[in-house]
């Protein structure tokens, strides 16, 4: 299993994840990244999760494998 979080605090919402993802990101009423999937993923679900996480500027979107 995978399992993604977001540091929120650091999230600038550019919307590079929500525009790779948008099955499992959103930016919310605050303007910042909201994860919408759960938060832990069968490792072969990760795919645009990673996309996101390796495009997003700030590095806020983490996944654990």
């Amino acid at each position: 299993m995978a399992k993604i979080t977001i540091e929120r605090e650091k999230c600038i919402g550019c919307g590079t994840c929500q525009a790779l993802c948008p099955k499992y990101w959103k930016l919310a009423d605050d303007g910042k990244a909201e994860f919408l999937g759960p938060q832990d993923l069968k490792n072969e679900e990760t795919g645009c999760n990673q996309e996101a996480a390796d495009s997003c500027p700030v590095k806020c979107i983490k996944i654990e494998k």
